[in-house]
Formats: C-alpha cells, structure tokens, sequence
C-alpha cells in the first residue's frame, strides 16, 4: 500500500469551495472501498455514477489538484487515493476538544465518523459537576473552569460546540481566551464571534432540515406542473 503523507494544496484559498472539499471527501472514501477490494484502475464516468456526479465535475475537480488520470485509461485507484488522502490529511493530527457534553455531545463522541488517521477528540468540556473527572466513550470531561489552560496543556487546537444556544458564545469567550484555537465546528444554532484568524464552520441541523424540506416541496409542485402540463396536451 503507498504510504500516505500530506503535501500543499496548490491552491489560493478561494479558488476551492466547501462543496468541492466535500465531493474530494466523498471521491477518498469511495476509493478506500475501491482499494480494499482490489480495484486497479476507475474512470471518472465511475466515479460520477457511483456517487450521483457529473462525470465532468468530477473532472474538474479532480483537475484543480494536478493531472491523475490519462485520458482513454482513467485514473489508479492507488495511486488518485494516495493523492487524495495527502492534500486532505493535515501535516499534523489534529487534536479536538468538544464542548458541551449533553445528549448530542455524547451522541457525537460515541459516533465511529469522529474515527480518524487526521484528527482525533481528546477531551470534553462541561459544567455539570457529576461529568466533570469522569469518561465518555474514552474521553475525559474537564471542567469549563480554566478551559484555556487546558486546551494548551492537551494541544488542542480545534473545538466542536454542542453547548445549549445562551452558553455557546460564553464558553467559546473562555476557550479562546490562551489563543490556542484554529477552528470550531459549531453545532449550536447562535452566530459566533471569534477573533481575525479563527476559523467556524456551522452545522445548524434544523436548517439543513427545512432546506430538505423545500427542496422536496419545489420538486413535488414541479411534478405537478409537468403532470398538467402533459394532460393539457392530451386533451
């Protein structure tokens, strides 16, 4: 197997967006299960199907990172895979704290995606007396008091917020307050203020929710367009 070590991404950060590291994403666990099953070679009209994409978009996103394939061969799956994995894996491994241990905190400690070579949660944090010192899913909980102490003796530098809504932005004031942090994962459905420098990204889920919900709305009344539109021109 090609040993995998990270490398630059040769890009500007605005030449890629967030949607295009989430497909990079997608088209790495594809290939993991492809090599594990002894795939030597795979087109990108392979790839788009198995995953719903357009061939050329795939293509595309391919080409912002080098040229893999040869066209009229396609691509090695060892080979794009261990391309892949080196421009997404950090230089480092990424050691997360996670903030707020209620039921979704706990649900996300336990949960096998937060498994990883490139990251890895080492710790929570909470208010409640009766978690503080003990183990959830292999991780300590410390107490939010001297948060920032702790993140720097642990070496945290990311931080995922499942806290409720009115502690959120208090909690993250006192986890940055030793400058330690790089980016937070925020699950909490507030806006958060953070320094020049710290990256947030938002995982508000009863949004992602309502944009399902509208796109299956805007789907079923185009569906009942057409249906009419196709009874019209029988009559």
């Amino acid at each position: 197997m090609i040993e995998r070590t990270a490398r630059p991404i040769p890009l500007k950060k605005n030449e890629i967006t967030d949607r295009t590291v989430g497909r990079l994403v997608a088209y790495r666990r594809l290939l993991q299960g492809l090599e594990e099953a002894g795939a030597a070679l795979i087109s990108s009209k392979m790839i788009g199907d198995m995953l719903g994409i357009k061939s050329s978009q795939v293509r595309k996103d391919l080409s912002y990172l080098g040229e893999f394939g040869k066209r009229g061969v396609g691509y090695s799956v060892p080979r794009l895979l261990n391309d892949l994995s080196s421009i997404l894996a950090p230089f480092a491994r990424w050691r997360i704290g996670l903030v707020g241990l209620g039921r979704l905190g706990e649900a996300l400690l336990g949960h096998s995606a937060f498994r990883s070579d490139d990251y890895e949660i080492v710790a929570a944090f909470d208010v409640d007396g009766a978690k503080i010192g003990r183990s959830f899913a292999g991780r300590k909980c410390y107490s939010m008091t001297g948060i920032s102490e702790t993140i720097r003796e642990l070496g945290i530098s990311v931080l995922m917020i499942t806290t409720p809504a009115a502690a959120s932005q208090s909690a993250v004031d006192a986890a940055l307050a030793g400058g330690h942090i790089k980016g937070i994962l925020n699950f909490s459905p507030v806006s958060l203020t953070v320094p020049q420098g710290v990256e947030v990204n938002d995982v508000d889920i009863s949004v992602e929710l309502e944009k399902l919900l509208f796109r299956l709305k805007f789907n079923d009344q185009q569906r009942k367009v057409s249906a009419g539109l196709e009874t019209n021109m029988v009559q």
